[in-house]
C-alpha cells in the first residue's frame, strides 16, 4: 500500500486529507466551512449519507470524557459548587463542541480509512490513471 495506516493516522491528526495529505479540507477562511472533496486529490470528505455521523460521536466522546467528565469529578469531590459546575458544563457542551468541530470530521475521515486502507485512491489496485500506454 502506497499510504500506510500509520500516515492516515497522522494525517487525521494534524487536519489533513487521508489520501494526499494535503491540507485542503477546508474552506480557506472560514471557522466550519467543509470542501464536498479535497482540492489536491479530488477524495469526497463525504462518503455517504450520514457519514458525518462518525464525527459527530468522536466529538460527542472527547467533549464528554475530556471535558464534562473532570467537571463532575470536581463538582463530586467539593471543588465545584453545583450552580458554578452547571455553568461551566453547560458552556463546555456548547463550546468544546464548536472548537473541536474541524478535527472531529477529520478524526472521522481518517477513522473509515485507517479500518479500510484500500478504499483510499492512492492504495486501490490496478493501474494508476494514464498508465496505459507504459510498460512497465
Amino acid at each position: 500500500m502506497k499510504v500506510t495506516r500509520g500516515q492516515i493516522l497522522r494525517r487525521g491528526l494534524t487536519n489533513r486529507c487521508p489520501n494526499c495529505g494535503g491540507k485542503t479540507l477546508f474552506k480557506p477562511g472560514t471557522l466550519l466551512g467543509l470542501n464536498r472533496e479535497c482540492s489536491a486529490c479530488g477524495l469526497p470528505t463525504e462518503r455517504d449519507e450520514g457519514a458525518f455521523l462518525a464525527a459527530m460521536s468522536l466529538n460527542y466522546a472527547v467533549t464528554l470524557v475530556g471535558f464534562l467528565s473532570p467537571v463532575a469529578l470536581f463538582w463530586y469531590g467539593g471543588a465545584l459548587s453545583g450552580k458554578t459546575a452547571i455553568v461551566v458544563a453547560g458552556a463546555g457542551a456548547v463550546v468544546v463542541p464548536a472548537l473541536l468541530y474541524r478535527r472531529s470530521r477529520c478524526w472521522g475521515l481518517a477513522n473509515y480509512y485507517f479500518f479500510l486502507p484500500q478504499h483510499l485512491p492512492a492504495n486501490r489496485e490496478g493501474p494508476p490513471a494514464g498508465a496505459g500506454d507504459r510498460n512497465d
